[in-house]
């Protein structure tokens, strides 16, 4: 007769066991979004990519356009509508151009998009601020105006578009895409 006890400590252990002596391992995980899984969408990726490479050169002409008369935007627009800025209002202009003309490089190539579009985004914010001290609501949303456009119109759409690329990043087709990739180190047990 055999005794129980003695015929479960004779059988192998289904656990494997951790040799404390050895450091821990990398350890990589891919994390993916419930929209990575199945097929991409090559048309919403298309459209993305239009919408970005599109707003970007608009951005580019609005910035090459206050290097191109930094001294009068910075006069009536800058001096009489931002004087609470601190500092010279060329240095601002310049900052505004500057942000214009960079930022959009680097989204379109999705070089710190999120980044970028937040620079592009305080930007509009400014002009659309601008727009309304200067021109008010203009009988938002049902007045048809004289120009057939409310004057804050374009910044908002521009900053509309801004914090889109700012919540969503780039999409696939950019330069310096994103992995879900995560490294991490577990802790010995030791």
């Amino acid at each position: 007769m055999t005794d129980a006890g003695t015929s479960q400590e004779s059988q192998p252990s289904d656990s494997p066991t951790l040799n404390a002596s050895q450091a821990p391992q990398k350890v990589e995980v891919v994390v993916e979004s419930p929209s990575s899984q199945g097929e991409i969408n090559i048309t919403a990726e298309l459209a993305i990519f239009v919408l970005r490479i599109g707003f970007c050169i608009f951005m580019i002409h609005h910035g090459l356009e206050k290097f191109q008369d930094a001294q009068g935007f910075a006069e009536f627009v800058v001096g009489k509508y931002f004087g609470f800025l601190p500092g010279e209002p060329i240095v601002w202009t310049f900052a505004a151009a500057a942000t214009q003309i960079v930022c959009p490089i680097a989204l379109a190539i999705g070089l710190f998009p999120r980044l970028a579009s937040l620079g592009l985004m305080s930007t509009m914010l400014f002009a659309i601020y601008f727009h309304l001290v200067d021109t008010g609501l203009e009988g938002f949303p049902l007045a048809v105006v004289e120009n057939h456009n409310y004057a804050y119109e374009l910044s908002a759409i521009y900053a509309a578009i801004s914090f889109y690329f700012l919540c969503a990043g780039p999409g696939r087709l950019s330069a310096f895409r994103k992995t879900n990739k995560i490294t991490y180190y577990p802790k010995s047990t030791d």
